[in-house]
């Protein structure tokens, strides 16, 4: 039989969680954190289980400084549990209100309960206290009828009590950490906990820090820092997604020990466990309609914030018929030539409380196709990711969404991965984000197959253009070779979307032979006083920013290492 070390008395929220965690485990209750931990580190309970996080009053601090301490032992799991607190006092003698005076409770519990007992109570004396139920016995022995207590429901009654309100204190939730003898095994949805040796002072350790974790694209999940009492140096508390096990976070961690902080066994590794989420999450799971990269590299990311994913496509054994029986959204993730046939093909498998998002280039006629093939009470967003699937993370990457009037719950919760994974969302209308990729995606696609095709219909040496170009005119010349050095299927289809995108190339395409008409007749003047005239409708911070860009990405390309060989 497993026995657990945690704080009491019987029936506390610990002693619940305890419960929760194991049900049939012998319990060991103590009164202070200290004494849990004690209790485990001599080997007198195969684990501990104590409070770490509560929705209303934070992290417990002294956890952290203890389990600092220690070593032997490892976070090893959590319970999450909902707290719900009482007040109650001695049955009144006579009918009519109670005074109270005094209210008895843990120092923890008064931090959950401010807001109640301001409001309720602000002129009462606050008693706290670490043993509860001696405190309650007292209360009831010597008839202290001015006295109330903050407590469980069933410690209150337990103590015959007289309860005066129910449910004080609303979202309330407290995480407890299970400390074990050997670490936990990967599940696939793990984060770990680390916190930092006493650190030497130095200029922008902490941003380094993170900054290992951020070019990595591990997110960080909580962070705390403080001196320690003794040396009063810097010391870190840093819980991160990912399992200590995994190539990517050793690999972040051994940087930090090494490169950042420089010094050995600097780091202390608390626990990898199955990860919890504090928020309460809609989505159980995503099934994608598509099997290619892109799809599974949202699948990939999903998986790891802990959601279902199913992956259809014309080789997969599952169906994506079969898929959106089983799914709460469902995500089109094909070519852009053939997206609303998919639509139309599917969109009326999905059931009212589902959700329909459409990973395309192309948004006017798509969303169009998926309100018209879907029901009322199915979901419906947009969404165009502006990366492929070689990127590492969506940081600072650019995703433009198109909500509708069926943009729901499931949708904002799709919204929010993406923004917590460090995407630029930049929200948009169906013309409006056409138009845009008309400028940003089609004509530049269409110049640089344009720019192909001419330099071989004049048998153009590719091995000349970088001796006759500046850094400047040399953009469109790696913009030509970087669409070529690609899928051509995929360009093709940008080239050939609908909506408003189209207005951009013909306008381009009539300006430049209104240009070239100008050029060959020698009109420099009407030539200059249309730049002048452009450059009077784009704001001066732009064309700054803009120039600022340009002379980095300059500095970068004039290095000796960077010339085409």
């Amino acid at each position: 039989m497993p026995s657990i070390a945690t704080l009491g008395p019987v029936g506390s929220d610990s002693y619940q969680a305890s419960c929760q965690y194991s049900p049939n485990a012998e319990m060991f209750v103590f009164n202070r954190i200290a004494d849990v931990l004690t209790a485990f580190r001599e080997g007198r309970v195969q684990y501990a289980l104590i409070p770490v996080y509560n929705t209303r009053e934070g992290e417990v601090k002294e956890y952290f400084r203890l389990m600092a301490k220690m070593e032997q032992g490892y976070w090893i799991d959590n319970v999450v549990l909902p707290i719900h607190l009482s007040l109650g006092a001695l049955p009144h003698p006579e009918k009519g209100e109670h005074t109270i005076t005094t209210i008895v409770g843990r120092s923890s519990v008064f931090r959950q309960c401010d807001e109640f007992i301001e409001e309720n109570y602000p002129d009462a004396t606050l008693m706290a206290v670490h043993d509860i139920e001696k405190a309650m016995a007292e209360i009831c022995h010597e008839n202290k009828q001015e006295y109330a207590v903050i407590e469980s429901e069933a410690l209150v009654k337990k103590h015959g009590l007289k309860l005066l309100a129910r449910e004080v204190v609303s979202h309330n939730r407290t995480r407890f950490s299970i400390i074990g003898k050997e670490p936990a095994a990967v599940s696939g949805y793990d984060a770990t906990a680390i916190i930092t040796r006493p650190l030497r002072d130095r200029v922008g350790m902490l941003a380094d820090i993170l900054g290992e974790f951020t070019r990595r694209g591990i997110n960080i999940l909580d962070l705390q820092s403080e001196n320690d009492v003794q040396t009063q140096k810097l010391r870190i508390y840093v819980e991160v997604e990912g399992h200590i096990e995994t190539p990517l976070l050793r690999n972040a961690l051994d940087t930090i020990e090494a490169v950042v902080i420089q010094e050995e066994d600097a780091l202390k590794v608390l626990g990898s466990f199955p990860r919890v989420d504090m928020r309460v999450k809609k989505i159980k799971s995503f099934g994608f309609i598509g099997s290619g990269d892109m799809s599974k590299w949202f699948a990939d990311r999903l998986e790891n914030e802990g959601y279902k994913t199913y992956i259809t496509g014309r080789e997969t054994q599952l169906t994506s018929e079969s898929m959106i029986k089983k799914v709460d959204v469902v995500l089109v993730c094909v070519p852009i030539s053939v997206t609303a046939q998919i639509i139309r093909t599917y969109g009326p498998l999905l059931k009212d409380g589902q959700s329909l998002i459409i990973l395309a280039g192309e948004s006017e006629n798509t969303i169009a196709t998926a309100l018209e093939s879907t029901s009322q009470g199915v979901e419906v967003m947009f969404v165009h990711n502006l990366w492929g699937p070689q990127a590492l993370t969506m940081k600072d990457k650019n995703a433009a969404v198109v909500r509708t009037h069926r943009s729901g719950s499931f949708c904002s919760e799709f919204e929010a991965f993406l923004y917590k994974h460090g995407a630029e969302i930049n929200h948009d209308s169906a013309q409006k984000h056409d138009l845009l990729m008309g400028v940003s995606q089609k004509l530049p696609t269409t110049v640089s197959v344009a720019l192909a095709m001419t330099l071989k219909d004049h048998q153009i040496d590719c091995d000349d253009i970088n001796s006759h170009s500046t850094l400047t005119s040399l953009y469109g010349i790696l913009a030509m070779a970087r669409i070529h050095n690609q899928n051509p299927r995929t360009y093709a289809e940008i080239m050939a979307t609908a909506g408003d995108g189209r207005k951009i190339v013909r306008s381009f395409a009539e300006n430049i032979f209104k240009l070239i008409d100008l050029a060959e007749q020698g009109k420099i003047a009407e030539l200059s006083d249309i730049m002048d005239s452009n450059k009077a409708t784009m704001p001066q911070a732009f064309l700054q920013s803009q120039m600022k860009q340009a002379k980095a990405v300059d500095e970068v390309m004039s290095r000796p290492s960077m010339k085409i060989a």
